[in-house]
């Protein structure tokens, strides 16, 4: 199993190691930064298809390591011929989602578009700043953070 290694710097900053190797950024990206752990995992694993052992190393000090399973992915369907463009404006059609597997029958599942992305605290308290506009474009009623890492999902009202 792939040993990825990531190791934080003070200012949120961070290097990648796959098997004791260099994981370096998409060209233009700019340095590997704490908010983009899902992305190091992502380009590491090649998308998730196969399973790593994720070890993070803190600037405190503190370490972190966990096994990430590989994920099943559905395959995209080819783009279909877009229609041609009337006078008359109509509504976009859904954007399907497959959600994958491990809810409970009947659960209630809440649906949150990814806005930004904020650093956690060295004590692991997380505080976001929202754009009221895109909060009164989307009616949205509540905030979902999510510990792309930790696995730890929070749900909070919006004022």
């Amino acid at each position: 199993m792939p040993q990825l290694v990531l190791d934080v710097r003070a200012d949120g900053t961070m290097t990648a190691l796959l098997d004791g190797q260099p994981v370096t950024p998409p060209v233009g990206a700019g340095p590997w930064r704490r908010a983009g752990f899902a992305r190091i995992i992502d380009h590491a694993t090649r998308e998730r298809q196969v399973p790593v052992r994720v070890t993070v190393h803190e600037s405190d000090g503190s370490t972190f390591t966990d096994i990430l399973p590989a994920t099943r992915r559905s395959r995209r369907q080819p783009p279909t011929a877009q229609p041609e463009p009337t006078t008359m404006a109509r509504r976009a059609e859904p954007v399907p989602i497959d959600g994958g597997h491990g809810f409970l029958a009947g659960e209630d599942v809440a649906i949150a578009l990814v806005t930004g992305h904020t650093d956690a605290s060295h004590h692991g308290q997380v505080r976001a700043l929202l754009d009221p506009t895109i909060i009164a474009a989307t009616h949205a009623q509540e905030v979902v953070l999510i510990g792309r890492v930790s696995g730890t999902i929070t749900i909070r009202d919006l004022p």
